[in-house]
């Protein structure tokens, strides 16, 4: 089934992932998509912040190796498709081949930056309105979403015409980045047309919110793309000082998996 058949029928929560072992861990969970977060590639891969450090090789070798090891539809990040039209067509292709069942492309000017970050550039809408016919040209079945940078930039009426217009040039999801409040968020779900993805960054600019009431706004995709990263980084931050202190895991033994959980986990 595919990511816009699941979501026609019910609103999904789409966590994070960024390698094999954490796809693993949130299949085992239940979810019924991941995220690939080209952000948490960039942390995890690299140990840089989302700054246009990663690219599609990259992203195509961390999709790979989780595709491998997971059957559950992958929502794949690329940025802005590492280029203009042509190179949009080339992504979805690769990634596609790859396996994922749906590709985010952004419109973000190079070199991009985290969504929730300051200084950002975006590429005028009718630039991007070429990157979406191109990549819905080039793709066989994988869906495609279209992302607007434009509410911090621009405000929250330009993106949510950009959102429509993308929709309108084919996109199947759309996705307005970085809300900064309720209201915003609740005139995106009145206002943009069609099937809705937005983005809960602890810390961020967007207010965190319930599951439940996203839903009832109409939001079809909720994605959690760098908690992993950071629930991680924060285990390990624990893990390292307790070890150096105390000089064993015995203090934090309740919070690890032992060896031969670890074991079941990654049985094939």
């Amino acid at each position: 089934m595919s990511i816009v058949d699941i979501i026609q029928n019910e609103a999904i929560i789409a966590p994070g992932i960024y390698d094999p072992l954490s796809a693993l861990i949130a299949k085992r969970a239940g979810f019924k998509a991941l995220y690939l977060s080209g952000a948490s590639i960039s942390y995890t891969y690299l140990g840089m912040q989302d700054l246009s450090f990663t690219n599609l090789t990259d992203v195509e070798n961390a999709l790979r190796r989780i595709t491998n090891r997971v059957d559950i539809p992958i929502i794949c990040d690329a940025d802005t498709g590492y280029g203009n039209e042509d190179n949009v067509a080339h992504t979805v292709r690769v990634l596609e081949r790859a396996g994922a069942a749906a590709v985010q492309i952004e419109d973000q000017d190079f070199p991009k930056r985290c969504g929730h970050l300051p200084g950002k550039e975006i590429i005028p809408a009718e630039e991007m309105v070429l990157k979406i016919k191109s990549a819905i040209s080039a793709r066989r079945d994988a869906a495609i979403i279209a992302r607007t940078d434009a509410i911090t930039i621009s405000g929250v009426d330009e993106a949510i015409s950009r959102a429509n217009t993308y929709r309108e040039a084919g996109a199947d999801i759309v996705f307005v980045e970085s809300p900064g409040n309720k209201e915003e968020i609740r005139r995106i779900a009145r206002e943009v047309k069609g099937l809705k993805l937005i983005n809960m960054v602890e810390g961020g600019k967007t207010p965190i919110m319930d599951f439940s009431e996203l839903e009832r706004m109409g939001f079809n995709i909720i994605i959690y793309p760098g908690s992993a990263v950071r629930a991680v980084a924060s285990a390990l931050e624990n893990l390292y000082r307790t070890l150096n202190i105390t000089g064993s895991t015995i203090a934090i033994r309740d919070r690890m998996l032992d060896f031969s959980q670890l074991q079941d986990l990654l049985k094939m």
